[in-house]
């Protein structure tokens, strides 16, 4: 979202741009309002588009939201997987900043609405939530597994992922998570 002091954003330049700027409107509606109390109007306001045009863009609210999640969870995925593959910086330095990708930027206030918003809608999102974390758990094990035996790498990547879920819902600001986060990344990987 951009600071009031900026201005209205720049229009976006091609329709997936428009798709795309929709989908991170409709991100944020959701955080803020949740699944439930958000309405197609809310987000088309959000977005800037009229409420017919976001029904073109997309059917309904449930599709609009898969969207917007699957969209987020993809850019998390290869954000992520950019970070690990610069080798030219030590494993611990990539593995802190790819799991800043993945949930470093949830900690706090939307971090908590996102998951009420997951949580109580369990369906909502179908194969996407399972699949994308299915992925970043392969690439944090691929990426240690380098440097050690793909056994060993399995296990280390498991135990930081769930080091990484509670300090995302325990950490108050995203740099506590990372310095934590980072504390753990030190004492697992060598």
């Amino acid at each position: 979202m951009s600071s009031p002091e900026a201005g209205p954003p720049s229009p976006p330049a091609t329709d997936t741009d428009r798709r795309s700027a929709v989908l991170d409107s409709a991100l944020a509606t959701f955080a803020r309002f949740g699944y439930r109390k958000s309405s197609m109007e809310e987000v088309a306001r959000a977005a800037r588009i009229s409420r017919p045009g976001l029904y073109f863009l997309f059917s309904s609210k449930q599709d609009l939201f898969r969207a917007a999640a699957a969209q987020a969870l993809e850019r998390d995925i290869a954000a992520a997987e950019r970070a690990l593959a610069d080798a030219g910086r030590p494993l611990p330095e990539r593995l802190v900043e790819a799991f800043d990708h993945w949930a470093g930027r949830y900690v706090g206030p939307l971090a908590r609405d996102v998951a009420a918003v997951i949580e109580d809608n369990p369906d909502l999102l179908g194969e996407i939530a399972r699949t994308a974390p299915r992925r970043f758990e392969e690439l944090i094990t691929d990426a240690i597994a380098a440097g050690s035996g793909r056994e060993k790498a399995a296990a280390v990547a498991q135990t930081l992922i769930s080091a990484s879920t509670g300090l995302k819902h325990q950490a108050a600001t995203r740099e506590s998570y990372l310095e934590r986060l980072g504390v753990a990344v030190q004492l697992l990987v060598p």
